[in-house]
């Protein structure tokens, strides 16, 4: 999609009843505009810098018994504590978003978070459970509540994201020390910070006669979803449609792209890797150090 860039902030409400409760805004940069696409309806967002549950009835019983599935919501001490992992899939499903979420066997119905959801305005449409090795995969399907379409923007697509989190600090604070994001708001910040040198990794290659597969893995921090979409387009490549993981202190994200409607050639996707290379691996600077 046309997607013209703006100045503006993002405000996630974190936490509406806990310790954690704080608003997480993610600052706009003062560069110049832009026109993303996001292979979607023309829609505006702002650049970053660094079974139907619809109705108000629905009664929310306790957070350990809804989001854990536990009486008392702690696991055992002596639980090795997994890796969480939230998916939001724009590729699988023509007429919504695709969220996926797990945390080992610990989660349970996940009403809080839809609740959550719905308050940035989107339904969950369709809901599903299933069990593999790796755990419990709660995954549901997402639309605009205004339109009965998926997310096609890009700041919303990571308040989503970050939304997810926070609920899974809140109700798991046990996975706070799993997650990148534990050091923005969670209780136990995480032990071991990733190696930004060794942890990213960028490829792309072509998918196909009309489009190329790019592939980004880094470590995870907020606003990371909307920067790497403005990366891409800032060079004039179109983003199609895609996939971001997010699995413990890393981001893995899939993105279809076409350049003018054909694949990128060798040196525009030289120029796209060295890009995202120079973001990703660049020094963060404490803003208190000017």
């Amino acid at each position: 999609m046309a997607v013209a860039m703006a100045s503006c902030s993002v405000g996630v409400n974190l936490n509406s009843n806990s310790s954690l409760k704080r608003s997480l805004a993610i600052p706009a940069p003062t560069e110049a505009m832009a026109v993303a696409s996001f292979g979607f309806a023309p829609k505006s967002f702002c650049t970053v810098h660094k079974g139907r549950l619809t109705s108000s009835s629905t009664s929310i019983t306790p957070r350990a018994a809804v989001e854990d599935g536990k009486t008392d919501g702690s696991p055992s001490e002596t639980d090795t504590v997994p890796i969480p992992k939230v998916i939001i899939d724009q590729d699988s499903d023509p007429d919504a978003t695709v969220v996926e979420i797990t945390f080992g066997d610990r989660l349970g119905a996940l009403l809080d978070t839809m609740s959550a959801l719905r308050n940035l305005g989107l339904n969950v449409v369709k809901a599903n459970v299933y069990l593999d090795s790796s755990g419990k995969h709660n995954k549901f399907a997402i639309t605009r509540a205004d339109t009965g379409r998926k997310v096609e923007d890009p700041e919303l697509l990571e308040a989503i994201r970050l939304t997810i989190i926070n609920n899974l600090i809140e109700y798991h604070p046990e996975s706070s020390s799993q997650l990148a994001m534990g050091a923005a708001f969670g209780i136990v910040p995480p032990q071991e910070q990733v190696d930004v040198d060794i942890a990213t990794h960028i490829s792309v290659n072509d998918d196909g006669p009309t489009r190329s597969l790019l592939y980004v893995e880094s470590a995870d921090r907020p606003g990371l979803l909307v920067d790497l979409v403005k990366i891409i387009i800032d060079i004039n490549v179109a983003v199609e449609s895609g996939e971001f993981d997010t699995e413990g202190l890393l981001a893995k994200a899939k993105f279809h792209v076409n350049y003018r409607g054909k694949p990128l050639i060798k040196p525009l996707q030289q120029v796209l890797a060295n890009s995202l290379q120079y973001y990703l691996r660049r020094p963060a600077t404490e803003e208190a150090s000017f």
